[in-house]
């Protein structure tokens, strides 16, 4: 049986595991959650309203990170998204959680906000995340000295988490001139053929975002 992915195009978590499966040219039958009974079929195999939910030969595996650990023990290919180097690995476990934690659930706040329809606190959101993500880039901009990417020389998980972290969260709260090594790193993930296939076809879509997609990127 094929890999199944119920995953949507313009979700971040969704890309995060795209790009891996992309990078590997690994196989599989996407599962469009626009496309009429998907959702239902995704709700009946995970009932937590959450995507992207991958299923192997009968397996659901869910949370993106399980997923591309799943994807590199279970799918091999070039690109390994886990090192075998039990250090790099923790490393590379680390700068996954910071995306997420750190880059990705701020940047998801006012976007939260603008789409509640009654008592949003939008602008207050706003700050909270602009203060949150200005920390991030700070600590950041740090932790790239001397690395190509997230975790080192080679790609990894983590810039599968750093690729749509770092794109939506720059539509939010702009990355300042100040930040010199990560605004070169998100132009780095963008040339990166995995993650230029998920923004285009992402593009479609745009118009979901509610404080409005900046004319760029």
């Amino acid at each position: 049986m094929s890999l199944l992915l119920y995953a949507h195009p313009f979700s971040s978590y969704c890309q995060k595991v795209l790009i891996a499966l992309w990078e590997n040219d690994t196989g599989f039958d996407y599962r469009h959650l626009e496309v009429t009974g998907v959702a239902e079929e995704r709700a009946a195999l995970w009932p937590f309203g959450r995507f992207p939910v991958l299923v192997d030969d009968g397996r659901t595996v869910v949370e993106s990170s399980i997923i591309i650990e799943h994807l590199d023990q279970q799918h091999r290919g070039p690109t390994r998204f886990i090192p075998d180097d039990r250090e790099t690995a923790l490393e590379v476990r680390f700068m996954d959680r910071f995306f997420d934690h750190y880059v990705m659930t701020p940047m998801q706040q006012p976007v939260a906000e603008a789409l509640r329809r009654e008592g949003g606190r939008r602008d207050m959101a706003m700050a909270e995340a602009a203060r949150a993500l200005q920390t991030a880039y700070a600590w950041l901009e740090q932790r790239l000295k001397g690395r190509t990417f997230a975790a080192g020389e080679s790609f990894t998980m983590a810039d599968c988490a750093a690729a749509p972290s770092l794109f939506y969260a720059d539509w939010v709260h702009p990355i300042g001139a100040g930040f010199a090594r990560v605004r070169a790193y998100r132009s780095r993930l963008l040339r990166r053929p995995s993650f230029s296939r998920a923004v285009e076809e992402a593009r479609p879509y745009r118009s979901y975002f509610p404080l409005g997609a900046p004319d760029r990127d």
